[in-house]
């Protein structure tokens, strides 16, 4: 015994404007004239005279046509990935190894290096940006640092 003859909808549907006798006739419960009584009607947030919600709500914000995605990364987060064994960076980091280990999202199409944290091992670091103390770690460290074009 399926659910389906659990379910007991002996309910006809009404259909409206199939005249007198089916009791939705005529007007087919719209009432007389007016733009409602009318197809293709679509009052949407009109309320009835007050001001709609969407103009009593402040406009909040907007979206820059200009802005660029760029992955920011901390030298304490490359040594976090160095240190996991299954990423194992070998010897030069830049954006496409990053995006190969799915280490950073599809969507940057820039890299910049922050100095935040300490880095140990010697990379060859290839980034569009850099700030001047994560260039100057990377040197402590023995690596090498290539600017990109932007």
């Amino acid at each position: 015994m399926g659910l389906n003859n659990l379910v007991k909808n002996n309910k006809k549907k009404i259909r409206v404007g199939r005249g007198i006798g089916s009791g939705k006739g005529k007007t087919s419960s719209r009432g007389h004239k007016g733009q409602k009584s009318r197809s293709g009607v679509a009052i949407k947030s009109f309320e009835g005279g007050q001001m709609p919600l969407y103009r009593r709500l402040p406009k909040r914000g907007f979206k820059s046509q200009f802005k660029k995605d760029i992955a920011v990364l901390n030298l304490d987060k490359i040594q976090n990935f160095i240190d996991k064994k299954d990423n194992a960076i070998k010897g030069s980091l830049d954006l496409n190894t990053l995006k190969e280990k799915k280490l950073i999202g599809k969507k940057y199409s820039k890299l910049k290096i922050l100095g935040n944290g300490e880095i140990k091992k010697s990379l060859e670091i290839s980034a569009h940006y850099a700030s001047k103390q994560a260039l100057n770690k990377i040197e402590k460290a023995g690596g090498k640092f290539n600017l990109l074009k932007k």
